[in-house]
């Protein structure tokens, strides 16, 4: 029943229609099943008319063939034989007739240009923007690239590259701080934090040049800096100027999301956006959010000599990895100062020479606690960036989340718009939005000829906290949840030589196989560099090479990449012929002429 209301809500008395028009469903189920929906009887009784139409016609005719056969051989007629092949048929057409008739409502207000200015518009140079114009320009498309702030997008400016710069100022003032323990005497780190922001925006500047207009322009790409604004499916409005091209990509991102909580005062917090304005290390600050970024961010603040406080309303920080995940870096956070509640909200503030957050029990208790702090950074989600670039005028498709709505082809509701990165994914991260332009690019500039539906079965992502948590396919609870049957082979980080001669013996690294098999269905790294190391095990499920290819490979001494080693030896002794080996004991008595 849920699988027909979703298809009464998206498409109401089409979906009656479409269901009519399929011979293979009972007449009668549908007509019980109706009943139980808000559709009027009118509508029902003259859809199901006009649905039952064609395929009463196809039977009819179907059983007058039959009653005029003379023969067995009659069987074969053409006409009768047309006859069973057009109503085996006619669910696949009526859906082409039904899909061309609501395409040609959808774009029947706006008219088709006679000549296109442009074969491809990108709205938004972020990652997935900029690969989708590079593609477009590669196969000698005419594409105009367009952007309203800075090329790049949030991963350059604002996100992954300032924050992986931060991460390693904090990592080593970490290392100082504990560099007593491998023989080295160095105190206590002095902190020159704007020494560290203006390193950071160094950073950011160098990788700018690779992101450019200029570099782009370079590749044939024409760049418009500026708001794009959607005019109609195949018109785009750039600083009063309008543009027309056969296809178009939205690529415009996602933003974080900053609630309005009574009393705080808005002077005083940040987001993943705008922390890196920060001019002075606050003393106190207050993390909202124990997800990625809000850990990273307040792990590196401790370690700067912050006192840190995250709020994560969930049971636990991480919520999207496995418990003993969680655990693992809820042990280690606190061990670096990093205050933990978890199973709370933050419920209002108020606001004096300092901040005090009032954080309340979600569940299980009313109790409250404050906290007190001199900065708050807001790290609990982001949301779709969708308003204001004309998508409201069209009728696209967002979907519950507000993210636009696409098809595996990466097509909105309209077949020549298409949307890619965080305002359409599943997964908000850079390489994904890269890995959906090609498609969007290839479909947008070929679909004509083929299609290629997007393949999101082997996606990786790390959180680069300390030690680094990195997974690519299934979890545990994943799999437990979705009932999928699987083995588990771990092995301990600790018992790495190279993590022993590093002094990180923190982590693991676990790996799920189909029962019986050594094909991988998901793996998960806590450990140094497990960013890096993950990269053994997403080529092995890219391309289909299983645990015992791993074990088969060399690996050199003493690496970090060895645990991938280990753990597919794990699951080798755990798969190896018992029933054999007393067949070898036996045969080596004998050679020893026992």
């Amino acid at each position: 029943m849920a699988l027909v209301n979703a298809g009464m809500k998206a498409d109401g008395a089409r979906y009656l229609l479409t269901l009519r028009l399929v011979p293979a469903v009972p007449f009668f189920v549908i007509n019980l099943v109706m009943g139980l929906t808000n559709l009027s009887v009118r509508q029902f009784y003259w859809v199901s008319q006009l649905g039952m139409l064609p395929g009463t016609l196809i039977f009819v005719n179907a059983g007058k063939q039959l009653a005029g056969l003379q023969s067995p051989a009659g069987i074969l007629s053409p006409e009768l034989l047309a006859s069973l092949v057009l109503l085996a048929l006619l669910p696949w057409l009526m859906k082409a007739v039904m899909h061309r008739v609501e395409l040609w409502r959808r774009y029947r207000s706006f008219p088709k240009p006679k000549v296109f200015d442009r074969d491809l518009i990108v709205i938004g140079a972020g990652s997935g923007g900029l690969v989708s114009a590079l593609i477009g320009s590669l196969v000698e498309a005419k594409v105009t690239l367009i952007e309203a702030s800075e090329m790049g997008g949030d991963c350059l400016n604002t996100g992954c590259v300032p924050s992986k710069a931060f991460i390693r100022s904090a990592s080593v003032a970490a290392g100082l701080r504990n560099s007593a323990n491998l023989g080295v005497t160095a105190g206590d780190p002095k902190i020159d934090f704007p020494v560290i922001m203006k390193r950071v925006q160094a950073v950011i500047d160098s990788i700018k040049p690779n992101d450019s207009p200029e570099r782009y322009r370079e590749f044939g790409v024409d760049v418009r800096l500026g708001k794009g604004v959607l005019r109609s499916p195949y018109e785009v409005e750039i600083n009063g100027e309008r543009l027309t091209s056969r296809s178009i990509i939205v690529a415009t991102g996602a933003a974080p999301v900053m609630p309005n909580i009574e009393g705080l005062d808005r002077n005083r917090c940040y987001t993943s956006e705008t922390i890196w304005q920060l001019e002075a290390l606050p003393k106190r600050l207050a993390v909202i959010g124990g997800g990625p970024i809000g850990l990273e961010l307040a792990q590196s603040f401790a370690r700067l000599g912050c006192v840190v406080t995250v709020v994560e309303m969930m049971p636990r920080i991480m919520m999207k990895e496995d418990a003993e995940v969680s655990e693992l870096m809820a042990g280690v956070l606190s061990n670096e100062g990093v205050r933990l509640l978890v199973n709370n909200r933050l419920a209002s503030a108020s606001s004096g020479e300092t901040l005090m957050l009032r954080v309340e029990a979600v569940t299980g208790s009313e109790s409250s606690t404050d906290v007190e702090c001199d900065a708050v950074l807001f790290a609990a989600g982001r949301k779709p960036r969708v308003n204001g670039f004309g998508l409201e005028a069209l009728n696209i498709d967002l979907t519950e989340n507000g993210q636009i709505q696409v098809n595996e082809y990466l097509q909105t509701n309209y077949p020549n718009i298409f949307a890619v990165g965080d305002v359409a994914g599943r997964y908000q991260f850079t390489h994904t939005a890269s890995h959906m332009a090609w498609y969007a690019a290839v479909n947008a500039l070929f679909g004509t000829f083929k299609k290629f539906k997007v393949d999101y079965r082997v996606i990786p992502w790390c959180t680069f906290t300390s030690p680094e948590v990195a997974r690519v396919g299934l979890s545990e609870s994943e799999a437990e949840a979705a009932g999928i049957a699987f083995e588990c082979a771990r092995f301990d980080v600790a018992e790495l030589d190279r993590a022993k001669t590093e002094a990180l013996p923190a982590g693991f690294v676990k790996v799920l196989t189909k029962p019986g098999s050594d094909r991988i269905l998901g793996v998960t790294i806590v450990s140094a560099h497990a960013g890096e190391s993950i990269a053994e095990f997403v080529l092995a499920m890219k391309y289909g090479l299983g645990l015992k290819k791993i074990m088969g490979t060399i690996h050199i001494y003493p690496t970090w990449t060895e645990m991938n080693k280990f753990v597919a030896g794990v699951w080798q002794k755990a798969h190896k012929p018992n029933w054999a080996l007393p067949w070898l004991a036996r045969y080596h008595r004998f050679r020893r002429g026992g």
